[in-house]
């Protein structure tokens, strides 16, 4: 049964229960604030509780050190809402006087210091109506193995909640926490009771956050444990994303001449049009890039959201149905618009701030959508490509508050993993910024959170009604080579300070005619125990997007985060020089 605690949730109790069985919760945890709160007989409150069609797994908590008095207040509470648990916490050692509970089951939740005790207190009672009340984030914070738990009687455990951490309490997927291996050890231990899932709120995104966490951590866990299976809803498994089929953007006139000048000097070419509508394709190696001039579509209305922007991204996927059936399981909003005669409807979903994600497959003819709904263009003149083969990453930048919410949005849907989250100096304040990634590097993205208004992620996302991607970043065989040929194109590239050639040949130990190379094209560098990270910036355009052009040599794993400060700076300077 999953449950979710009632505190977290805000409005009313009547809303609370609405939208936490809307949600797909079966049952809550009753919070006493809430119940304190409640203007009302008892009786109405369980009314409300059965009509939307939820149960109550726990009343709770009891802090720790109560009197027997308030505990026993506490039990004939349960009683009186029909609940048959009431969780204690147990801060030290157990009471000595906790009162006997009838028919309510006393389910005491330990902090990590005083689990022994409470275990071995538990077994020595030897009561049925005493046990424990696990939670994930006092377990397992300190950085012990879930394996110590295997000797645990599953009968004595009456509540778990799966709460990620290690620092602060987050929803399962956003710490660190190993609470797939603690779901398959309670399980073989015997365990079959409720699993409850809870944070700190998280504003509207805080129910579907917390479902799709939940409901992802455990049955990621039912894979490997036949125990666990059934404890979750049935849902398709998680999609591998081969890679990204196209970037649209959103423009008018201005903003089509704008963008068409800067990949001509990228040397992308204008190779399809679509034969309906007011919709170009530009291409170079595999990377398409789709612009959007359409009045009345979603095109138009992110326009008028956010100004020319990219408002659509398309992902490679096995099955593309399969990866909208899982979203929408996980309660993702499906997309739709009008289809026109001879063009394909394909399957998408809403992202988080109201962003499109649209999927291509091979199963159907989706993957012809270039040769169904588009015809050649006409080229004036041939262009010879820069060595531009692949879209490495995109970066998509958000308020601080919101990234959390992207970053299980990814994580349950696609078969990805996280890098921990890296602090980037701006010189305006902080931007933190975490990558996540498919198992092959397919797809990479970097969401950034805009903490500070005064950054330029924060300036980028100020006004802004959700995220936006704020840059692209294409991959090359040879940056050198790339280089040479957008020199000749006319690719404005962001001009890199003098001083931080020698800072990294210092580090690196280059020698200086590699450290010249580098400073020749304003290339920034790095690299690790895998191999080495090439970066050359364009210039901004849209009030903050830009492009970047970069080579991985050998297995070079990272994004270049020692230079993203300096990239920053650079784009600074250069907003002040373009202000003035």
């Amino acid at each position: 049964m999953l449950t979710i605690p009632t505190h977290i949730v805000a409005g009313q109790m009547a809303e609370k229960l609405e939208a936490i069985a809307a949600a797909g919760f079966e049952a809550i945890d009753l919070s006493i604030s809430d119940v304190a709160q409640f203007d009302g007989p008892l009786d109405a409150l369980a009314t409300l509780i059965d009509k939307a069609g939820l149960k109550i797994v726990s009343l709770g908590a009891v802090p720790s050190g109560a009197s027997a008095v308030a505990t026993k207040a506490k039990i004939d509470l349960a009683k009186a809402l029909g609940g048959n648990v009431l969780i204690v916490d147990v801060a030290g050692q157990v009471p000595e006087d906790l009162p006997k509970s009838g028919d309510v089951r006393l389910a005491l939740r330990p902090t990590r210091a005083a689990e022994a005790g409470v275990v071995k207190y538990i077994t020595k009672q030897n009561d049925p109506n005493i046990g424990l009340a696990l939670n994930a984030f006092e377990l397992l914070g300190d950085g012990s193995r879930p394996a110590r738990l295997r000797d645990l009687d599953g009968a004595t455990i009456f509540h778990v909640a799966l709460w990620d951490g290690p620092n602060t309490p987050m929803l399962p997927g956003q710490g660190t926490l190993n609470l797939g291996g603690l779901a398959r050890v309670l399980a073989r231990a015997g365990y079959n009771g409720p699993w409850s899932v809870g944070a700190a709120p998280e504003g509207c995104d805080t129910l579907r956050n917390a479902y799709r966490s939940l409901v992802t951590a455990l049955s990621d866990a039912a894979q490997t444990e036949p125990l666990l299976q059934g404890t979750t809803p049935d849902l398709p498994a998680k999609v591998p994303a081969n890679g990204f089929e196209f970037i649209e953007f959103a423009v008018d006139e201005a903003g089509a001449a704008e963008l068409e000048e800067v990949l001509t000097t990228l040397a992308f070419r204008r190779e399809r049009k679509h034969r309906s509508k007011q919709v170009a394709l530009w291409r170079q190696g595999a990377v398409n890039i789709v612009i959007n001039r359409e009045v009345a579509c979603h095109a138009a209305q992110a326009l008028a959201d956010h100004g020319p922007c990219v408002c659509d991204m398309g992902l490679r996927v096995q099955d593309a149905a399969e990866t909208v059936a899982r979203a929408k399981s996980l309660g993702t909003q499906d997309f739709t618009q009008v289809v026109g005669l001879g063009e394909l409807d394909i399957p998408a979903v809403r992202g988080v701030g109201g962003s499109v994600i649209h999927f291509i497959d091979e199963r159907s003819d989706l993957h012809r959508v270039w040769d169904i709904e588009f015809e050649p263009a006409s080229i004036a003149q041939a262009t010879p490509p820069a060595g531009l083969r692949r879209i490495d990453h995109v970066a998509q930048t958000m308020r601080y508050d919101e990234m959390q919410s992207w970053l299980l949005y990814y994580l349950t849907t696609f078969e990805m993993k996280k890098s921990p989250i890296v602090n980037v100096s701006d010189p305006s304040g902080i931007v933190r910024s975490q990558a996540i990634e498919t198992p092959e590097g397919e797809v990479r993205l970097n969401l950034n959170g805009a903490a500070d208004a005064d950054t330029l992620a924060g300036s980028f996302v100020s006004g802004r009604p959700g995220a936006g991607v704020q840059h692209i970043a294409f991959q090359t065989d040879n940056i050198f080579e790339t280089s040479n040929l957008l020199l000749s194109s006319g690719f404005e590239r962001l001009s890199i300070s003098q001083n931080y050639y020698a800072d990294t040949q210092a580090e690196f130990g280059l020698d200086d005619a590699a450290t010249q190379a580098l400073s020749a094209h304003n290339l920034l560098y790095d690299e690790d125990a895998g191999g080495a990270y090439f970066q050359l910036y364009g210039q901004s355009i849209f009030d903050g997007f830009f492009f970047e052009i970069v080579q991985r040599k050998g297995r070079y794993m990272g994004y270049g985060a020692r230079n993203a400060s300096v990239r920053l700076a650079a784009q600074s300077q250069s907003r002040l020089k373009q202000a003035s």
